[in-house]
């Protein structure tokens, strides 16, 4: 028993010389080496001369738009163009069978005839009686029958001949021509069919203009009022007298490569709204644009002036405030307040300094636009050259959980609203 108790004591003893032993092997140990800064790609602010300008959504419509209409009756003989053509002002369309309206204009002009060879006859009676009246062998009321049926006899060969200049207008009228120059639509009935006169008979064709056309859109009072005063410095003066410029683009371009000048403000401004139309008036000598069509449109406002530009990605928010990301001249992580102004095209954002004057970048500032997930404010990174250009479609980093981890009480990055 005693031997047993003897040799516990002794495995204690070699257990705690082992554990001192290793504790200070540890204890030994070099200290781990830091990491290396994070590298981060850095990029100046843009500076750039810019107009500020409104965007709005409008539609294409053509200056002038004529539904074809008979204005005689009879039965569709001939068509003379093909769906979809350019036609010029006068060119003939539609052609009505001729012949009834020439029957026509022949029956009058032979009617004309038997009225001119009626009054020959009571040309002479009228004479005759007129001599005998002086004998006494006619009395003076047949001199006045006689010589008021030459005179009717006059006045309807005289309505006889209006009657045939009617019917070849008629005639006229069954050659159906283009009363503008423009694009035709389809002919809406076929050759065989009997086409009335009238405004409530169906349409045969429609045409509208192509050169120039027309583009609409809505804003609202004070944006028209703006335009107004900052060309002119008065809201008074027609639209047309401003000349304003503005560019729009369709749905399948990019960005508003396209220009016009508005001429036109409508009288009133509706109530529901509370926008008034606007037209602008645009070149289309190469029928590119079809009225009806989607268009985006810019109105400049004001002058050239210049601004400060960072791509839209390496803005950060924190709550409702904007910032960037910059570096010292020690390559240490600072933070820079701003306000957003516009995004362009491109995915550049105009910034300026943050209200009250605080914050806000310069030209010479070194912005991170690349890697900003890994720098930490206050922090050193290593700085690399951009090797990419930002765009508007790229989304900014969120970080990570290791990363909101490491840096315990740095703002989470998160993009911009637009």
């Amino acid at each position: 028993m005693k031997n047993n108790i003897r040799l516990l004591f002794t495995l204690i003893i070699v257990a705690m010389a082992a554990g001192s032993l290793t504790q200070s092997g540890c204890d030994s140990a070099p200290p781990r080496a830091e990491p290396p800064p994070p590298k981060v790609t850095v990029a100046k602010p843009e500076t750039r001369q810019i107009v500020d300008a409104d965007q709005y959504n409008g539609w294409l419509r053509a200056v002038e738009t004529v539904d074809i209409r008979a204005r005689v009756r009879g039965h569709l003989d001939r068509i003379h163009f093909v769906d979809g053509d350019l036609v010029k002002k006068g060119q003939l369309l539609f052609e009505l069978d001729p012949r009834p309206f020439q029957a026509e204009i022949d029956r009058s002009k032979d009617q004309v005839k038997i009225y001119e060879a009626q009054q020959v006859a009571a040309s002479k009676e009228d004479a005759r009686l007129k001599e005998l009246v002086k004998k006494g062998g006619a009395s003076q009321s047949q001199v006045d029958a006689a010589e008021a049926e030459t005179i009717s006899l006059a006045a309807q060969i005289e309505a006889s001949k209006q009657e045939v200049k009617r019917k070849e207008l008629d005639l006229e009228y069954s050659k159906i021509t283009a009363p503008i120059a423009g694009r035709i639509g389809r002919a809406m009935m076929t050759v065989g069919n009997l086409v009335n006169a009238g405004g409530s008979d169906p349409v045969l064709a429609t045409i509208v203009s192509v050169d120039p056309i027309y583009v609409y859109f809505d804003v609202d009072e004070r944006a028209l009022q703006r335009y107004a005063k900052s060309r002119t410095g008065t809201t008074s003066r027609p639209l047309r007298e401003l000349k304003m410029n503005f560019t729009f683009g369709l749905d399948s371009d990019e960005g508003y490569p396209r220009a016009g000048t508005l001429d036109f403000a409508d009288n009133r401004i509706d109530s529901q709204t509370g926008t008034i139309a606007v037209r602008g008036v645009v070149p289309n000598p190469g029928t590119q644009f079809v009225a009806g069509a989607r268009v985006r449109i810019r109105v400049p406002i004001g002058e050239e002036h210049r601004v400060l530009l960072v791509p839209d990605t390496a803005v950060l928010t924190d709550q409702d405030k904007r910032y960037v990301l910059v570096l010292d001249d020690k390559n240490i992580v600072q933070r820079r307040d701003l306000e957003l102004g516009k995004l362009l095209d491109d995915g550049n954002r105009v910034v300026r300094p943050a209200a009250g004057g605080k914050g806000g970048i310069t030209a010479d500032d070194r912005i991170i636009t690349q890697g900003i997930q890994a720098a930490r404010i206050n922090y050193p990174v290593e700085p690399i050259a951009p090797t990419t250009q930002a765009t508007a479609s790229s989304p900014s980093p969120s970080p990570s959980p290791a990363t909101a981890a490491a840096a315990p009480g740095a703002p989470a990055a998160a993009p911009a609203a637009h």
